[in-house]
This record gives C-alpha cells, structure tokens and sequence, in this order.
C-alpha cells in the first residue's frame, strides 16, 4: 500500500483541511491524520504554550454521554474511582481496570446534571464502547457523540483569551464543566488540560468548530499546536501517556497513580471495591508490595532519553525501562518517565539509561518537572 492510500484510510477530524491550510505536519495517530507540529516547530509551539496560549484539535478523543438514573453507579463499578459524589458541574479523573488490576484505559467523567459526560482516549475508544457496552443494563444509555468537535485552549492567556468570547469561564475553577454558549454556540466547556497549565477544553458542534478555531487563533495570544508539543508538555509536568506510561499489564499502584482513587472507594465502607481487579489492587494498596514503581527522571547529561531505553544500576543490573522521554525545553533538562524496580523508585537515587551503547547517568525526582499551573482561585 502506498503512503498516499494509507492516509487516505485514516480519519479525519472536522478541522483537518484546516490544519493542512495552516502548513501542519499531518501523521497518523490512533486511526487518524493529525498534526504532529506546525511551521512555528515543536519546541517554539510548547514554549508558546506555557507562556501565553495555545490551541490544541483533540476531536480524536471519544465524547459519550450516559443517560439514566444509575448511571453513576454503574460506571462506578468499572472504575477504582467515586462517581456516585461526583457534584453536578464537576469531572474527575477516571481509569478502566481489568480483572489483573491493569489499566484498560484513563478517562475524564464530568457529571453535568441530567446525564455524565465521558472523555476516551482515541485509540481505545472503539474498546471502551465495548466494554460500557457489555456492562450497561437496560436502564442506563450509552449515547456515542460523533456530532461535536473537541478544542483545548491552553496556557497562562488562555482564560483572558477565551473571557472575551464568554466571560463566565472567568469565573470557573479547575475541574469545573458546564454547558455554556461560546460566540453564540452551545458547548460543554471544562477548565481542564494536558499540559499542566490552565485552560478548557471545548466540546464543540461539528459544523461551528472551525469558525471557532479561527476566531480563537485570531487572538494574538494564540497559536496552533500540535502532537509534538501536547506531548513534551504532558510530560513535564507529570501527566501519564495511555499505552507508553500506562496499560493493561499495569496497575495504579503501580503507576503511582493512587491520588486517583478517592478514600471511599479504597478504606472501609460499603462502596469499598467492586470493581475489576479490586482485590489485586487493594492489596498492593494494603501491603505496598508491588515489584517496579512509575517514577521521573531527570537526566545529568544533555541527551534526551526516549521511550524504550532500558535501565540499569551501578551495577550493571538491569532495573527498568523508560516509558516516556523529552529533552525538556521549561525544565532546561533531559526528563523522562520510567518504571524502576521498587527499591530504587526512591528520590535521588542514580540509575543509567543505555542510549546508543552508552549508559547515561540519571536521577529520580519528584514529578512534575516543572510546576503544574491549574486555576483553582
């Protein structure tokens, strides 16, 4: 098959031409032609971003709505993760388990009132329908959105950006969600990200995505970012890659991922458990014996360290492998993310990472690598 056939079978968001109008680099990513950078360049578009706004084409991403009363619950017990108390105008942070305890996939759910509006990664979206699918009873209704467009609108600029078109987001705090209309639309607007920076996301009908994407690149704040950027900015600021830093062979404990499950669903109480692999999980809770541990680190030497490089110890002992790499352009250094064998998943301890023969001293350290700026007031 020819490259031109192999992007003619991939998807396409609704703003794609759009994107081939302003000069991006078109790849394949989870099914679909997407940008990786555009004429400004990966490392220009992520400084862009942490230093006025930046605006990101996430239509890839699976939008769903679950209808009915027990909506909450159900979807509850397919995650470590309270729903049940998630406030109407709220989201949170979810991930599918399996009965191993791995990590099918992470998600954001936000509970808008009448019905929970769910976000899925785009290569897992087709299984996660599957999966809702095959546990939903017949009085809760998976509804797959396909009509909506999704933007997310980042950087320190962001909100002033977006306040001229609806003030209201002014006003939102972090992990806030609410349907709104922006330049006369209606949207479901949450001040969330994955960069570490403030900012929304933007669901957005279909047909008034691009009029909304040029009137935001318009302001003089904004630029267009791509791939290449959302991703060295997710990672320096900690955030976890589904299918590199997370998986179905890992756990949540193992992937240091513990702030995610809330206190009702893991220590005594009626909603303790139920879910896939509760037992598995809640024992690596209990007795924290667990075999490796997602960890960062921060290289000694210029060289960015990618995904795959293995790790060894002083002595030569293999201990691990980096799931995530970035030469760090705020960090001003190497970071990457990695599991390392339990014992050494501890702050400041040397490990070596082999990069073209060569074993390239580096160093645990604390995540994020640089300071996460979310509005929380």
């Amino acid at each position: 098959m020819t490259q031109e056939h192999a992007n003619q079978d991939l998807l396409k968001t609704p703003l794609h031409a759009l994107h081939v109008e302003e000069g991006a680099k078109m790849v394949p990513f989870a099914g679909y032609d997407m940008p990786v950078q555009y004429p400004l360049g990966v490392k220009k578009e992520h400084l862009h971003t942490r230093d006025a706004a930046g605006l990101f084409d996430v239509s890839h991403m699976g939008q769903l709505r679950l209808h009915g009363a027990n909506a909450a619950a159900v979807l509850e017990s397919l995650v470590p993760v309270d729903i049940i108390d998630l406030p109407s105008g709220k989201q949170r942070y979810a991930f599918f388990t399996n009965e191993q305890g791995g990590i099918m996939d992470d998600l954001m759910v936000a509970n808008l009132g009448d019905h929970l509006f769910v976000v899925v990664n785009a290569a897992c979206k087709t299984q996660d329908i599957d999966h809702l699918t095959a546990h939903l009873p017949a009085d809760v209704e998976m509804e797959v959105i396909d009509d909506r467009a999704l933007l997310a609108l980042q950087g320190p600029k962001a909100s002033e950006v977006l306040a001229r078109f609806q003030p209201s987001v002014a006003d939102m705090l972090f992990m806030d969600v609410q349907k709104m209309d922006i330049d006369g639309v209606e949207c479901i607007v949450s001040r969330s990200g994955y960069t570490g920076e403030d900012g929304y996301e933007i669901s957005v009908p279909n047909d008034h995505a691009e009029a909304l994407a040029r009137k935001l690149t318009a302001e003089a704040e904004v630029e267009w970012i791509g791939l290449g950027a959302r991703d060295s900015l997710r990672l320096e600021c900690g955030l976890c890659l589904y299918g590199h830093d997370l998986d179905t062979t890992t756990t949540p404990v193992e992937a240091s991922l513990l702030w995610g499950i809330q206190k009702v669903r893991r220590t005594d109480g009626e909603r303790v458990g139920g879910f896939p692999g509760a037992d598995i999980i809640l024992e690596q809770i209990a007795t924290k014996d667990v075999q490796r541990k997602r960890v960062g680190l921060v290289g000694q030497t210029k060289a960015p360290v990618r995904e795959g490089a293995e790790l060894f110890d002083a002595e030569d002992n293999k201990i691990g492998v980096v799931t995530s790499g970035t030469a760090g352009p705020n960090a001003g250094k190497p970071v990457s993310m990695a599991y390392v064998r339990t014992d050494l998943a501890v702050i400041g301890t040397e490990v070596y990472a082999e990069v073209r023969g060569k074993k390239l001293p580096m160093t645990v350290e604390k995540m994020p690598f640089v300071p996460q700026r979310y509005y929380r007031g």
